[in-house]
């Protein structure tokens, strides 16, 4: 099961740096494909839906804001929520499509939901209609900057094309210490 290493020492089963069994190891591995479906999909579905409504709509919210370049911003915000978004999903440069969205997220929180607290879900009454919600807080906003910060420091896990990536990167450049000399 564990085998034995060159010198006949007995291997332990599973990953020595984290102690878990290898089967438990590999399931554990799995951790950020949920957060980069969410994340990617939300950003994905905002810019989406700017878009259904007009972008114009998106303009008018900014210049109600006072946001400089009400224009320039919508089209960049609707433009890297869905690229980044679609990043996110597919697992690819992860890093540098965190940046542009951290700052959206950023803005929307100082602009928009710090003056409405924390939570994102305000339950005002319940009608007729259905439930009637206010306007959210900085909750959501922290969750999703949470959930990109797990992604940079973590890595985008399987099936991603970060990870199809690094493993050609591999297989073209072996290490140096691998390298016989001559």
């Amino acid at each position: 099961m564990g085998g034995r290493n060159q010198a006949g020492a007995r291997r332990p089963v599973g990953n020595h740096a984290t102690g878990l069994p290898v089967q438990t190891q590999s399931i554990a591995n799995w951790w950020p494909v949920p957060l980069r479906l969410i994340v990617g999909y939300g950003f994905f579905a905002h810019g989406t839906a700017k878009l259904a409504r007009g972008p114009d709509a998106f303009v008018a919210i900014l210049t109600a804001l006072g946001v400089p370049y009400p224009h320039l911003m919508a089209w960049l915000t609707i433009d890297f929520e869905l690229l980044c978004g679609l990043l996110v999903l597919c697992g690819a440069f992860i890093t540098l499509a965190s940046i542009p969205m951290a700052v959206i997220l950023l803005v929307a929180m100082v602009t928009v939901h710090l003056q409405n607290g924390f939570s994102s879900i305000k339950l005002i009454a319940v009608t007729p209609a259905g439930a009637q919600f206010g306007p959210p807080g900085v909750e959501t906003d922290l969750l999703y900057l949470a959930c990109l910060v797990a992604l940079v420091l973590g890595g985008s896990g399987p099936f991603a094309f970060d990870s199809f990536r690094r493993a050609r990167r591999a297989k073209q450049c072996p290490p140096a210490n691998s390298l016989e000399l001559r």
